[in-house]
């Protein structure tokens, strides 16, 4: 199904709240997803961007340690992250 959604996306976006560590377990399913039924027409992944939302929350403990969050992106393909909120 999510075939469907990726089809000739130039590159994503994977979210997990910081309030919730389960969503954070998952991005790497995500990620792993995306890269399987996704490629560019050079053959390479599209760019990932990770956001962090619901930062305002002050139930952050996810992100606090930055040299952290950009070693999981290096390790796992992310371009980078950010901080994020919708409110």
């Amino acid at each position: 199904m999510t075939r469907v959604y990726y089809r000739e996306a130039m590159g994503a976006f994977i979210v997990f709240d910081v309030t919730r560590p389960s969503s954070f377990e998952a991005v790497t399913k995500w990620k792993e997803d995306l890269d399987s039924k996704l490629t560019l027409a050079n053959g390479k992944n599209v760019a990932a961007v990770l956001l962090a939302n619901k930062c305002d929350q002050g139930q952050d403990v996810l992100t606090n340690n930055g040299i952290q969050m950009e070693k999981f992106c290096q390790e796992n393909g992310f371009v980078g992250w950010y901080e994020t909120s919708a409110k």
